[in-house]
């Protein structure tokens, strides 16, 4: 998950996106373009001859609903038009719709912080009670819900954000699964293990991609109870409060400055982590799923299962951390036409449905429905995921209706430009002008 693009993003929706049609004050939730009232149970394999959608994505995800598309086409004659949407994806979707147009499915991250940016109230197809919302997992339920509505279909599992490490160096080490930790202060313990006893360092940090560096700093936060992200959501709480503060100066100090990462982790990357995983230059890599695939499109299960596992942890406890993105949602748009919002529920209802199992045989991905066994041949690591996310604790874009760039102002200190302190303060100031550009009570 890259959160780069927020800062030009939240301008757009304040400035540009609020003053279109698609803020309609008239564009309510009643009736039949988005109500949660009781419809007529959708035939999944309806013909629907005639009918044309489409759908917007990622230029990266383009080809992630290509089977579904496919299936639903031969079993109804519907034809669904993809539409690649130039990067950055979560820019330029909010300018298209503030310039009138919209597709009707599209791709968008289910989340607290970023399902608000399209409107989803005035925009959105509300999606509650249809038949395939009863059937996901209780983490993927809480995804794509704006104050008590569903406004997105979860289609894939959020990523889950965890410990990557690479076996031989644990070896070398000592180290085995009864030394997995429990803590944060265990994990830098972990760490400091490594860089005692291989040649390796103990983490790899990517300062010269900078969006990586927000998670060593998100594992400590999970000790923060539902109450203190309502306070914040509600601009009783801020992030420049001492338990925020403390976790960037314990990542700063206990990590960076104590000598657990790499020698050049103000300049690492993305691509770079996994290359110095896998040879054994660095003990561990922090990050989210986006991560394995990197690796997944080089080796095979059976060399990943090999070299690298995965273990989770939080601030005070062997817990993972789920982190929703853009493939995690698909949310449909009111476009006026019931033809066409009746066929894009009927073509959530055919994905969440009889074409499930083979959508994620094909993409080789973990099932969203329980009842819908994850397919077989998934990476140990992957296996290790699927087993953590029931228990998963949200990152805070699942949590805070902002989601500010922790990872740009975490770079400036890394660089010596922002003191802690400072950085926290970036953080707040940049949370409560968004917010306050939303509309957000308290702010």
């Amino acid at each position: 998950m890259n959160r780069r693009a927020l800062p030009a993003l939240a301008l757009i929706c304040a400035a540009g996106l609020a003053a279109t049609a698609c803020s309609d004050p008239t564009a309510g939730d009643s009736g039949s373009d988005g109500s949660d009232a009781k419809r007529t149970a959708v035939n999944p394999t309806a013909r629907l001859d005639g009918v044309k959608l489409t759908m917007w994505t990622a230029q990266n995800t383009v080809n992630a609903p290509k089977q579904v598309i496919d299936a639903f086409e031969k079993a109804t004659g519907a034809e669904v038009d993809t539409q690649a949407i130039p990067d950055l994806y979560e820019q330029n979707v909010p300018t298209k719709l503030a310039s009138g147009d919209r597709p009707d499915l599209m791709f968008w991250q289910p989340s607290i912080s970023t399902l608000p940016f399209i409107q989803p109230k005035q925009n959105l197809l509300a999606l509650g009670g249809e038949p395939w919302e009863a059937r996901l997992g209780d983490t993927e339920r809480s995804l794509g819900v704006i104050d008590g509505k569903r406004y997105a279909a979860i289609v894939t599992s959020p990523a889950m954000l965890g410990v990557y490490y690479n076996k031989d160096v644990f070896k070398q080490a000592g180290l085995s699964e009864k030394d997995f930790p429990t803590s944060y202060d265990e994990l830098l313990a972990l760490g400091r293990k490594v860089v005692d006893k291989t040649d390796a360092a103990a983490f790899y940090e990517a300062g010269g991609d900078k969006w990586p560096l927000q998670w060593q700093m998100q594992v400590q936060l999970t000790d923060l109870d539902p109450q203190w992200w309502a306070d914040l959501n509600a601009g009783k709480k801020k992030w420049t409060d001492p338990v925020v503060v403390g976790t960037i100066k314990k990542y700063k100090e206990k990590l960076l400055d104590a000598g657990l990462a790499q020698k050049n982790y103000r300049t690492g990357t993305f691509t770079g982590q996994a290359d110095a995983l896998w040879e054994g230059d660095a003990g561990m890599v922090l990050n989210v799923t986006s991560f394995q695939s990197q690796l997944q499109a080089k080796y095979s299960t059976a060399e990943l299962d090999k070299k690298i596992g995965w273990f989770p942890v939080a601030n005070s406890s062997a817990t993972g951390l789920y982190s929703p993105d853009q493939t995690n949602g698909v949310v449909a748009f009111k476009t006026g036409d019931d033809k066409r919002q009746n066929a894009a529920r009927q073509f959530l209802a055919f994905w969440l449905g009889p074409d499930y199992p083979d959508y994620i045989k094909t993409m080789k991905i973990p099932s969203v429905q329980p009842s819908v066994p994850t397919p077989d041949g998934l990476p140990e690591a992957s296996k290790a995921q699927v087993a953590a996310l029931p228990k998963a604790i949200g990152v805070f874009q699942a949590k805070a209706i902002v989601a500010p760039d922790t990872h740009l102002y975490l770079a400036d200190m890394i660089f010596g430009k922002k003191s802690p302190q400072q950085v926290a303060q970036a953080i707040q100031d940049q949370f409560a002008q968004v917010a306050k550009a939303q509309g957000a009570p308290g702010f």
